[in-house]
């Protein structure tokens, strides 16, 4: 590593979030929130409160996200994406197991296309560049990494930046360039005064059931895989046809935002810079090779569109980009599928790659080291 980022051992321990710095981050979120609505920007919600608590964390405004309270709003959103979930999907599982492994082998080629420029542009040591150029898992890379020696601000900041750069141009590229005119509430569904008690009742049901099995389970991503794949099941089995009230969605757009923007809370500037300026072009590199794959997808399965794929396939978070996927007309279920299905293939096979491939080079250079 260079000299602009300091070892994980010099890193202060975490103080808990005090609950006014909390409220604090949400005020500005929802400001910015608002702005971007009246802007009519996609995603307005989720972007502009991403974007000024980004800002007001960099300047050093003392604001932090509880942790508890944004798994909590994931489970809302679990259940939204499972609402997608229609029995005509069925019959287009035969295509998305061909995507699927599409998207395997982009993970693969991407992430070692950045993992090459990492090492051999930004000067990181192996274990921060694996980790950080690793497209998904983000809270599990940055620990899993953390363990194996790499620097745990780089790769957090690096994947926070990424999150948030892909957050903000692919929404903004298909507003300006593809012609996609977000509704003027920002958030589409019903409101909460119009949908009955049962299926609420029901929707929360998926909520807490989802989490607690997933958890149990041990899913990555519990709190917003386990209430989206109970969701889908009940929608699936017809037991009701609504989603989550589009006011807990805004709300949860805005949580969700916010929370991005904390993570740049509390770190130096000179760090945020180096590594932001790094992660712009990282981010650059898997977007170009996002765009590649899906339009080689579109051409081998035609009957599934280039937009589609390119969320699917995008190096965004689940949460953010099936969000995305809601905002402009993307089919949230595909979408949200890919992502779960990348986010379990990182999470498993990302440390074993490590070990087998990364792990013996390290191995031989302390060998010599010590024979030095």
């Amino acid at each position: 590593m260079t000299d602009a980022a300091e070892s994980p051992s010099q890193k202060p321990p975490k103080q808990p979030a005090k609950l006014w710095q909390i409220a604090l981050a949400l005020g500005i979120g929802a400001i910015g929130g608002y702005i971007f609505l009246q802007m009519r920007l996609p995603l307005a919600w989720m972007m502009g409160a991403m974007c000024l608590t980004t800002a007001a964390a960099i300047a050093g405004v003392p604001i932090r996200m509880a942790t508890k309270l944004r798994t909590g709003f994931l489970a809302i959103l679990g259940v939204m994406l499972g609402s997608a979930f229609r029995p005509e999907i069925v019959q287009h599982l035969g295509e998305w197991v061909l995507t699927s492994v599409a998207m395997l082998a982009y993970v693969v080629l991407a992430g070692s296309l950045v993992y090459v420029y990492f090492r051999r542009f930004a000067g990181y040591d192996r274990a921060t560049a694996y980790f950080s150029a690793t497209p998904g898992g983000l809270s599990e890379m940055i620990t899993i990494g953390t363990a194996m020696g790499g620097d745990e601000r780089v790769i957090s900041l690096t994947h926070g930046a990424r999150i948030l750069l892909v957050v903000l141009t692919v929404p903004l590229f298909f507003r300006y360039f593809i012609g996609y005119e977000p509704p003027a509430g920002a958030v589409t569904g019903a409101s909460l005064v119009s949908i009955p008690l049962y299926d609420l009742g029901l929707l929360a049901l998926c909520a807490v059931v989802g989490a607690a099995l997933a958890k149990l389970a041990r899913i990555p991503a519990a709190m917003l895989v386990g209430p989206m794949l109970v969701s889908a099941v009940v929608h699936l089995g017809g037991l009701t046809t609504h989603a989550p009230p589009f006011e807990l969605v805004a709300i949860a757009q805005v949580v969700i935002g916010t929370a991005i923007g904390c993570r740049f809370a509390g770190t130096k500037m000179a760090l945020v810079r180096r590594t932001v300026g790094v992660t712009i072009i990282s981010t650059a590199l898997l977007l170009a090779m996002t765009v590649v794959f899906a339009l080689l997808v579109h051409l081998i399965t035609s009957d599934i569109r280039t937009l589609d794929v390119v969320l699917a396939f995008a190096p965004g978070g689940l949460a953010e980009m099936s969000l995305v996927a809601l905002a402009i007309g993307g089919d949230t279920a595909f979408v949200s599928s890919h992502h779960i299905i990348r986010i379990i293939f990182v999470v498993i096979f990302a440390p074993i790659l490590f070990r087998l491939l990364i792990g013996r080079v390290l191995r031989r250079e302390k060998a010599a080291a010590a024979d030095d």
